[in-house]
């Protein structure tokens, strides 16, 4: 089977796909690998770090993409490029299919069957393989630095001889595996630490990280089958709004980390609560890119409102390219592994796995995802 690795073409994107660790054990068991010139630079990989690990590296991007059975890339393809892809070819990466109707159209007419990182099912099973929680991981931890550097504040109590000094108080909104890094890390950096989230199942998730969860009575709350909250109705909004004003006026740094899968994210922190915030405080606002979770909040912009920051900042994960590389290329490897043939020496695709059949898209002409073909019907 011939694999290709494009290199990314997405404006300031340092994460590579695959890095020579990977590629070392996908050529183990058979696997042949062609990366194209140059990609693996961004995230400090040379073209001979790959080729040491047993891959060939080439120039002519084109015809690796028409000649090859596998392509393994971070951001989605331009469509051009979908339609330089042969016929029965496999092609893994983030798709965003919720959203993106013409290119998961274009990909069924290549007669491609096209692999949806995001949509990657949250089981056990599959967690090797959970590419959105290992980036939002590292999102998280991000969030934190970035929230540090421009704060005013120091994180950690400080008894000085000058006197004491008061932690920092940062308050997380949206504890999902984002939302927990972000804990943990201002944890760590000595910050005083609340959190809050609809689901009041991970609050012992939050106590065990040292932070106090923050409890409002919404009523009926949950989680989808993704481990996403559930949307609340507007009367929910407005208690979950009320509480979290409080806090918010109370905190030097406000990390929101809450979206809705295959939505845009809920609007949760309003102008009227930014300009509650002393001057000098942080938010950072890691869905952005998705609609954002702040008024005001800007996709690649740090805005002041009263002399609060408010940075929107998107892939954050990006700012961590070493780490974010070495965990996709992780979160890649172990699917090609699980569906790898070894007589064959190739990735097969078993329809019956419920992995399978959580994350294909696309195969032999058709939309084989139910929910994706039924939205871009309607």
């Amino acid at each position: 089977m011939r694999i290709f690795v494009p290199k990314e073409t997405h404006p300031g994107e340092n994460r590579v796909p695959l890095i020579p660790a990977t590629v070392r054990k996908i050529v183990d068991r058979g696997g042949d690998v062609v990366v194209e010139s140059g990609m693996g630079l961004a995230s400090h990989h040379s073209d001979e770090a790959y080729t040491d690990a047993g891959a060939k590296v080439t120039l002519d991007r084109e015809t690796a993409l028409s000649e090859a059975n596998l392509v393994l890339r971070l951001r989605k393809p331009a469509i051009e490029e979908v339609r330089k892809l042969g016929d029965g070819s496999i092609h893994i990466s983030f798709l965003d299919p919720f959203n993106e109707h013409e290119l998961v159209s274009a990909l069924a007419a290549s007669g491609v069957s096209a692999i949806s990182m995001e949509m990657i099912p949250r089981t056990t099973l599959a967690q090797k393989m959970d590419a959105l929680s290992s980036q939002a991981s590292l999102a998280g931890y991000v969030a934190v630095i970035l929230a540090a550097n421009r704060l005013d504040k120091a994180y950690p109590m400080m008894m000085t001889a000058a006197g004491t000094i008061a932690p920092a108080r940062v308050f997380i909104i949206g504890v999902g595996v984002a939302g927990l890094q972000a804990i943990a890390t201002a944890k760590r950096l000595g910050a005083r630490v609340e959190a809050f989230d609809t689901r009041p199942v991970v609050e012992e998730q939050v106590q065990s990280l040292g932070a106090k969860f923050v409890k409002v009575d919404l009523g009926e709350t949950g989680e989808t089958e993704q481990g996403y909250a559930k949307e609340l109705t507007e009367e929910q909004q407005a208690k979950q709004r009320e509480a979290m004003a409080k806090v918010c006026a109370q905190s030097d740094v406000v990390i929101t980390t809450a979206q809705l899968f295959g939505r845009p994210a809920p609007r949760i922190v309003t102008r009227e609560m930014v300009e509650s915030m002393n001057p000098g405080s942080v938010i950072v606002d890691l869905a952005v890119e998705t609609g954002g979770n702040v008024e005001g909040s800007e996709p690649d912009q740090e805005v002041e409102v009263g002399g609060v920051k408010i940075l929107g900042l998107a892939n954050l994960p990006g700012r961590v390219c070493a780490n974010a590389s070495q965990m996709y290329s992780s979160n890649l490897g172990a699917l090609i592994e699980h569906f790898w043939d070894d007589d064959k020496k190739e990735m097969a695709l078993n329809l019956e796995d419920e992995i399978m059949q959580g994350c294909l898209i696309t195969h032999q002409g058709e939309i084989v995802h139910e929910q994706i073909r039924e939205l871009i019907k309607t």
